[in-house]
């Protein structure tokens, strides 16, 4: 009588982390040590004396959900720089810990500039700094309709937030650049006929008072304020109709980039929200091999 035929079982298989028996080793002795057991490098004393304004990580890329006006959340693709102090004792600050904070608030909070304060301040507390500072840029998207059609489509601003906490006091700022259209008084004074327009960037930074009581400032206002005091705005999306009405709005509205610095000068002197403010208006020139430009600030104190 033949006994059966028993296939015996395989020897269990070792794990693979990396395919490389040496980097396995070390994957493997790195997942049995402890956190307790690993020096805090960051934590130690250092006896050079020389306290850092900055020390931070710069250029994180992350998701985070912005306030709009009418109240909803607007989800940005946001890089975003952050920094503490360190006092001259300390030899480095905790890189991770601003990563911690940034990925909490793309999953649970949304940033608006009275929001600001709060990030700072919690930062403050993670790092136990005295002074930290945020910027967080991103494009921040409008639906914008044409003047007479009124088709409309997004439109896209670069815009920045910035917050710095020395103390108890801080300061903030909302930065954005707007594309506007300009048309040249003295080519149309000069001509028989037409006159040479161009697109211009205006780049706005408006400081923002820290009261309790303080009214909000939002990115709409301002690019809508900006479109206002523009010899025309720029648009997304045009038909027939509203190409005729634009071109025929910039030639009624003739304006160096000096009178758009000046009026909007005058508009953001009229902004409580605002303890200063720098304008800065570059015509991308289509007659000129350069551009010109013009810029006034007021107020600011960083």
């Amino acid at each position: 009588m033949s006994l059966p035929f028993i296939i015996p079982p395989s020897p269990p298989s070792k794990p693979s982390y990396t395919q490389d028996p040496l980097l396995d080793l070390l994957v493997i002795a790195s997942m049995s040590s402890h956190a307790a057991d690993l020096e805090d490098v960051q934590g130690r004393v250092d006896d050079r004396n020389i306290a850092l304004q900055h020390a931070g990580v710069s250029n994180v890329e992350m998701p985070l959900f912005i306030l709009q006006k009418d109240g909803d959340r607007q989800r940005v693709a946001a890089k975003v720089s952050m920094s503490v102090s360190l006092s001259a004792d300390e030899k480095g600050t905790h890189m991770s810990r601003f990563i911690e904070q940034l990925s909490e608030w793309s999953k649970k909070n949304t940033l608006s500039l009275d929001a600001l304060p709060a990030f700072a301040l919690e930062l403050s507390r993670r790092l136990g700094a005295t002074s930290t500072e945020a910027t967080f840029s991103f494009t921040y998207f409008m639906d914008k309709a044409a003047p007479v059609t009124k088709h409309s489509a997004p439109m896209g601003y670069p815009v920045s937030y910035h917050v710095k906490r020395t103390g108890i006091t801080y300061t903030r700022h909302l930065t954005l650049q707007v594309p506007i259209s300009t048309l040249c008084p003295c080519s149309k004074s000069i001509s028989d006929f037409g006159a040479h327009n161009q697109r211009a960037l205006v780049d706005v930074t408006l400081e923002l008072e820290n009261t309790k009581n303080n009214l909000p400032l939002w990115i709409e206002d301002v690019v809508t304020l900006v479109d206002a005091l523009a010899t025309c705005p720029v648009y997304p999306l045009l038909k027939r109709q509203d190409e005729k009405w634009v071109t025929e709005r910039q030639y009624m509205n003739p304006k160096f980039v000096e009178d758009v610095v000046r009026d909007l000068v005058l508009a953001f002197r009229k902004k409580p929200q605002c303890t200063g403010f720098s304008v800065r208006v570059e015509a991308l020139e289509s007659i000129h091999a350069h551009n010109a430009w013009a810029a006034h600030s007021e107020g600011m104190k960083t």
